[in-house]
């Protein structure tokens, strides 16, 4: 649709950009503002960016390396701060932002002090105990995934693990790793890896980096007790290597990265096989010179005399056998004569006690028969009773009759 009036004049988009930054520039030179630091990030140059915010807006923050030396804490994520500041704004993009000259740390944020009351309340029951914390397989052959199915933390995952261990099995269970559902879904992915018939050797739980708040699933404590509970080892990566998580206390491996968790998951396969023919050369090697040892010992045994002739082993044990041999007949005489000498008087102790030699005074022994029970009075028997009367030459068998008989 046609103007209907020409404009007097028309301005470019970065002129627009330029006055707004002179405007800022001009009208708000320097004030103090209070806010929360977040999404807060150092680069090697030496300037710090960060939003600062409270509960309802938020704007872009920078400290330039200059203003940066005169401050003795180090920003970041969770801190509430005064902050002397000048509104300007980014002429290229147009976005305002605050040139911060000085920083004081005022109280720490929400989130940066649920984040240590939790982290204290779970270090008291033990949760972080080196103790507990399980050792990762040497070997494994299946490795569970908890991270989001988008994005390059998964991907990266996957590659590093595909390229160190190719004959791995991976299996990738998709959750939320931000906002309202994800800590529900972190916590039951573990639990479900934990109950599956295909079980994993290994767990790896995590995301690529983001602001505190983008992190938080990783710092709720039902996320936390899922990895403590965990049967399988749990190795969390959440974040780049200077982000940490409630998770990276309670699992039994940090990794700073997710790349890096892949790495520590399983071992390089040229490097595997590059062991094993070290070690198949190491036992080539024992076994020559084991082998080599025992030939050298066999030439030496070969070469000793008693070998050459073996008569010479023998010959003596020969001669002293002989010479036993002709003094065994005199030992054996002894030894009747000692022995003949000790059963006669053993004989004549038994004879002495023996019964005949009462019968040979007259006397005789009755017994009841069959019962053979030796008769000492006449009640012992009654009439038609058997008895075998012992004399000192035979024997005489007898019934008892009654006295009219």
């Amino acid at each position: 649709m046609p103007l209907s009036q020409p404009p007097t004049r028309v301005y470019t988009i970065s002129e627009v950009n330029s006055q707004i930054h002179e405007l800022l520039e001009a009208s708000f030179p320097e004030l103090w503002v209070e806010g929360e630091i977040s999404n807060c990030r150092a680069y090697p140059s030496g300037h710090t960016y960060m939003t600062l915010k409270d509960e309802n807006s938020q704007i872009q923050a920078v400290l330039f390396k200059g203003a940066g030396m005169g401050v003795k804490f180090k920003p970041q994520d969770g801190l509430k701060v005064l902050a002397r500041a000048r509104v300007s704004s980014y002429v290229k993009r147009g976005d305002i932002q605050l040139i911060l000259s000085a920083l004081e740390p005022r109280e720490k944020g929400a989130l940066q002090l649920a984040f240590e009351q939790l982290k204290a309340k779970l270090a008291a029951e033990g949760l972080f105990d080196e103790e507990r914390k399980k050792p990762l397989p040497a070997y494994p052959r299946r490795i569970g995934l908890v991270t989001s199915q988008q994005g390059a933390a998964v991907q990266d995952m996957i590659t590093v693990l595909s390229r160190r261990w190719p004959l791995l099995e991976i299996l990738l269970y998709p959750v939320t790793v931000q906002g309202e559902n994800a800590k529900e879904e972190i916590a039951q992915a573990i639990q479900d890896f934990n109950e599956s018939d295909a079980k994993p050797d290994i767990l790896l739980v995590g995301r690529g980096g983001g602001s505190l708040e983008d992190l938080w699933a990783f710092n709720e404590e039902i996320v936390a007790r899922a990895i403590a509970a965990s049967a399988i080892p749990v190795i969390s990566c959440v974040g780049h290597e200077t982000d940490t998580t409630i998770a990276d206390f309670v699992a039994d491996v940090r990794a700073p990265t997710p790349s890096a968790a892949a790495e520590l998951a399983v071992p390089e396969k040229s490097a595997v096989l590059a062991l094993i023919q070290e070690r198949e050369r190491n036992l080539r090697t024992f076994l020559q010179e084991f082998l080599r040892s025992l030939e050298e010992r066999l030439k030496r045994l070969t070469e000793r005399p008693v070998l050459q002739s073996p008569h010479r082993m023998y010959e003596e044990r020969i001669k002293r056998v002989d010479e036993l041999f002709g003094r065994l007949p005199e030992a054996i005489r002894q030894i009747l004569r000692h022995a003949q000498k000790d059963l006669q008087l053993q004989m004549e102790k038994l004879d002495a006690f023996s019964p005949l030699k009462v019968l040979g005074r007259g006397y005789a022994i009755a017994e009841k028969w069959p019962e053979r029970l030796i008769l000492r009075r006449a009640d012992q028997v009654k009439v038609g009773d058997q008895v075998r009367v012992r004399l000192s030459q035979g024997e005489i068998h007898c019934e008892v009759k009654n006295e009219d008989s």
